[in-house]
């Protein structure tokens, strides 16, 4: 089995109407990343200094050495950012949630005090704000299980929510082991939360952004200035705004960090952000707690069968017949690269198509010679596929009139003397009527024509199969795949 892991489709064109609380148009969601005195030091245990996310843009890390520049603006944040954002969240009234790192809260006995008291969410940002990619398993297992200890003992109670951000292809797949999450955050996939399955259990992940983000200003071709931030945020909130009144409602989070937004000249374009949202109506202001926990209960995890995952005898049963009496179609389908995508009606469809496409012209001809007349002998005597007879009776060709019946028999004889295959014809999309013209109107075309307009039609019949087999609503369930993820 060649398999994809990654999930490309998601929600899907359609996303689930998340019914957000008090019939809002948009969840805002405010994150503070608290990282000061977690990052990279060798006072911390460490190999060289941080070079990550400072006003020294393009830093390095110093090996071995203690890099006084880059600890006194991790120092800001925590000694005037920190306190200039409390300030201003708490007198709007809007709840945050902070990523706290958990060496980095240990480190701030009374930014987590005020926290606390300001009823703010304190989820796991990791033990450390460090790099994750090449550390080994066991070992980030480890730090995942000290982290929450010692979350647990600094702020008195266990993190619900994580957030590694520097994380590792193993990240997700870690914490959703430990069975202690009520979401993860380790993802920018999407603007509503999903459902991941992963080790065998339905995890919540409340995707997060880095383009909302202070971090920009941070980085090359990034803000350089408040309005820039203000504009785009503005701007990301209006457009999911519109699509909110417009019966979509998403979700937007904001990134923030104590050493950056807590600078004067970009703390007042937040708080500029916050004028305008709370301007509108309709607007959910929330932790990611309240987000996931709301999510849980409107939209709970759902498992059903996945074409993407069943091994070759049950992927031939389950489809085998959706290109009529041709299961040679679904075997070489279950060869290709399935993943999620093929999951839901369209992308199934599709691999099974890839096949009919590629095949020789016998192969495929031997396929249209495989489809029963319509209101033929078989139909007459019952002999038809389940598929068949039901598509048929839906188009009234299982009542016909003796004078109809009669013109369908002379018109079935006349075509497959003519073109050497029978009529094939979508039947659920048109009328008894309408389907009558169409055989009257393609019978005199010439053979190649009427060979490539009936493929398009087993296409189109095999479209209609599947979307009567998948049509339970692809969850926002724990279907998908993701980081980390086995199956």
């Amino acid at each position: 089995m060649i398999r994809y892991p990654r999930d490309m489709i998601g929600h899907g064109p359609v996303p689930p109407h998340p019914q957000w609380p008090g019939n809002a148009r948009i969840a805002v969601q405010f994150v503070l990343n608290y990282e000061e005195g977690g990052e990279n030091n060798i006072l911390h245990g460490d190999a060289a200094s941080e070079a990550f996310l400072s006003e020294i843009v393009g830093a390095a890390a110093w090996p071995g050495q203690r890099h006084w520049n880059m600890e006194s603006i991790y120092d800001y944040g925590a000694r005037a950012g920190f306190w200039r954002l409390h300030r201003l969240f708490t007198a709007a009234g809007i709840p945050v949630t902070v990523y706290g790192v958990a060496t980095a809260l240990a480190r701030a006995p009374e930014q987590v005090a005020a926290m606390i008291e300001a009823d703010w969410e304190i989820a796991s940002h990791g033990l450390k704000w460090i790099e994750h990619k090449d550390m080994p398993e066991a070992e980030e297992r480890a730090q995942i299980a000290q982290a929450i200890a010692l979350h647990t003992e600094v702020t008195g109670a266990p993190p619900r929510g994580w957030y590694t951000g520097r994380a590792s292809m193993n990240t997700v797949r870690l914490v959703a082991e430990t069975g202690q999450m009520d979401y993860v955050s380790d993802t920018y996939d999407d603007d509503l939360p999903y459902w991941l399955s992963v080790s065998g259990r339905d995890q919540l992940i409340v995707p997060y952004t880095l383009d909302a983000n202070d971090m920009r200003f941070a980085t090359p071709q990034g803000f350089n200035a408040g309005d820039q931030f203000l504009n785009y945020l503005r701007d990301t909130f209006d457009m999911l705004y519109a699509e909110g009144e417009a019966g979509a409602p998403r979700m937007m989070s904001v990134g923030l960090h104590c050493r950056l937004v807590g600078r004067p000249g970009r703390a007042l374009a937040l708080r500029r952000f916050i004028d305008h949202v709370q301007s509108h109506e309709g607007v959910w202001c929330a932790r990611r707690i309240d987000i996931a926990r709301h999510w849980a209960r409107m939209h709970p995890p759902t498992r059903r069968e996945r074409p993407s995952q069943m091994d070759r005898a049950r992927f031939v049963e389950r489809f085998g017949g959706v290109f009529e009496h041709s299961p040679w179609i679904a075997e070489a389908a279950h060869d290709l690269e399935l993943g999620a995508v093929h999951d839901r009606p369209a992308g199934l469809h599709n691999a099974l198509a890839r096949v009919f496409r590629t095949a020789t012209p016998d192969a495929r001809l031997a396929v249209l010679r495989a489809h029963p007349d319509l209101a033929g002998k078989l139909a007459a005597a019952r002999r038809l596929t389940a598929e068949s007879a039901q598509e048929q009776a839906g188009a009234g060709l299982d009542a016909l009139t003796d004078a109809e019946r009669a013109r369908f028999t002379a018109l079935n004889a006349e075509y497959v003397a003519r073109h050497g295959f029978p009529f094939i014809i979508a039947v659920r999309d048109h009328d008894k009527a309408a389907i009558l013209a169409a055989f009257e109107r393609r019978i005199a075309q010439p053979s190649e024509v009427e060979f490539a307009e009936a493929c398009r039609q087993v296409e189109r019949i095999a479209r209609l199969r599947l979307q009567d087999m998948l049509a339970s609503p692809p969850p926002s369930a724990g279907t998908g795949t993701g980081p980390g993820e086995t199956t």
